[in-house]
């Protein structure tokens, strides 16, 4: 069987693109319905930095309501291996190698790269199992970071990297909120090439 060619990717029928915002045609959700929409106020540096990341993790979320698993593992353009589902399993891995290995200093293995340096986007397959299981990854993940954030109230503190240097809870939390910023800029396009769904 032939591979498929960039071409096939572009002859497939595109989805109509659509919201489910009432006020305004480029948003996900109507502004009082977005739960990303908070009253926190921003006073100081921790609580602006935790409030930005809260709401780009809640994106990500947001970017994949409501797909099946198939859907979840359409990737984007040939020869990108990058899927919704791949996104996941990735967040999953940056979030536990910097506040699991990074800061709390655990001897924690890699999730999906033990075997493949890009096993966590070759492994996002369209299996509810495999999308379950990168479900489960994230939360817990996210669940520890969440933890190690609230008992340290110092953002100053710092920890050992891989290459001897040291790095402050303050620089991974400003990675991380350039991290998910990049990637649900991907997730947009993601989701509005698999059911044509638009929304910052």
């Amino acid at each position: 069987m032939p591979e498929p060619s960039p071409q096939d990717h572009l002859d497939e029928p595109l989805p109509a693109r659509w919201t489910a915002s009432t006020v305004y045609a480029d948003m996900w959700v109507d502004p009082d319905d977005d739960p990303r929409e908070s009253e926190t106020d921003l006073l100081d540096e921790r609580a602006t930095l935790l409030e930005y990341l809260r709401a780009y993790r809640l994106t990500l979320e947001m970017k994949c309501a409501d797909l099946d698993a198939a859907q979840l593992a359409t990737r984007s353009v040939p020869p990108s291996t990058m899927s919704l589902l791949g996104l996941v399993r990735h967040m999953a891995e940056v979030e536990r190698h910097w506040f699991r290995r990074v800061m709390a200093g655990e001897d924690a293995p890699t999730l999906y790269r033990a075997e493949d340096a890009e096993g966590d986007w070759n492994g996002a397959v369209a299996d509810p199992e495999v999308v379950a299981g990168a479900w489960q990854a994230w939360h817990g993940e996210v669940g520890f970071a969440n933890r190690f954030i609230a008992h340290n109230d110092d953002l100053g503190i710092r920890s050992v990297q891989r290459d001897g240097g040291t790095i402050s809870l303050r620089e991974v939390l400003v990675h991380m909120i350039e991290e998910y910023a990049r990637h649900c800029g991907h997730a947009d396009l993601l989701r509005e090439r698999i059911d044509g769904r638009v929304g910052q």
